[in-house]
């Protein structure tokens, strides 16, 4: 693979584990979303226009898009916080619908300074979002920057992951009646979990962006966000590098290998299915850690036995 290509595909990798980590962060919580792509669109366009419409530098024009996406999750939390299972991923996906086909209406253009229009465009998306072209920001300094990103994210989801926050989250993703009689604020956690995982998908959505200076509504389709649930699941739900280990195995494996060219889909879809049955919590999940963990502990004090024996 042409070095030019494998800096895309890393990079790609980075935004899509950002999109499978605000699936992840909802599944852990005990709901299955299929619209996180909207606050990946919602992101996209936020951050593009702050950098294109306002000029910002690149750092707050994410931002900016991440405050989008969380508010729109926050927003869309509220009268869905009483529905479950089904219905919640209905909710979910029908937003996401109604934001794209919104996209597919929404014209607001501007002369750039050749003369060309520059903006929102309707079916024919948002083009010419030339941020890193016009600062001369290579693809791999870019590549750095997206798993820089990511790599802050896991670092504050593993510390929270060990906090009473996370331990509320994964309480109330497990049995929400017995968290609520724990003293839990059941809906709270749902809503700041939402409102996280909109933020994470927006962000994904702003470096994708920026990388493919040029988006439409389409690519904000139901498949992305059905992706987004796939990487989690597969991944497993026991540790929040889960999400990596499922965007690894599509575009790490299906994808760049061209082993399964054509059957990408059936194969990608056919796993998640047997996952499903055989392993619901991924491959990663809480069972095998532990198992991992008492064996690593027991190797350890085998170690240490035998060290103060030969002493």
């Amino acid at each position: 693979m042409p070095a030019e290509q494998a800096i895309g595909l890393a990079t790609d990798m980075a935004t899509m584990s950002l999109l499978a980590l605000s699936a992840f962060v909802l599944l852990v919580a005990g709901r299955i979303s299929f619209g996180q792509q909207a606050y990946f669109g919602l992101g996209a366009y936020a951050s593009a226009l702050a950098s294109t419409a306002a000029h910002w530098p690149l750092a707050p024009s994410l931002a900016a898009g991440c405050v989008a996406g969380a508010g729109a999750a926050f927003l869309l939390g509220l009268p869905t916080l009483r529905l479950s299972g089904l219905q919640y991923a209905v909710s979910t996906l029908a937003f996401a619908e109604m934001l794209r086909i919104a996209l597919q209406g929404w014209v607001w253009q501007w002369a750039a300074d050749d003369g060309s229009l520059v903006g929102p465009n309707g079916l024919d998306g948002f083009r010419d979002i030339r941020w890193l072209l016009e600062n001369d920001v290579s693809p791999a300094a870019f590549l750095a920057l997206a798993v820089g990103a990511l790599v802050a994210v896991l670092a504050a989801a593993a510390w929270l992951w060990r906090r009473r926050s996370g331990l509320a989250l994964r309480m109330v993703g497990h049995d929400d009646t017995l968290a609520a009689a724990q003293g839990i604020a059941v809906m709270r956690v749902r809503l700041a979990a939402a409102t996280v995982a909109g933020a994470l998908a927006a962000l994904g959505g702003g470096l994708y962006a920026h990388r493919t200076t040029y988006i439409e509504p389409a690519i904000f389709d139901p498949m992305l966000g059905v992706h987004a649930v796939g990487y989690a699941l597969i991944g497993g739900l026991g540790t929040v590098a889960g999400p990596l280990l499922g965007v690894l195995f599509d575009l790490g494996l299906l994808e760049a290998t061209r082993v399964f060219a054509g059957w990408r889909m059936v194969v990608f879809g056919g796993l998640v299915a047997l996952f499903l049955r055989w392993r619901p919590r991924g491959l990663l999940d809480e069972a095998l850690l532990h198992r991992l963990a008492s064996a690593w502990l027991r190797r350890r004090a085998g170690r240490m036995h035998s060290i103060e024996v030969l002493r």
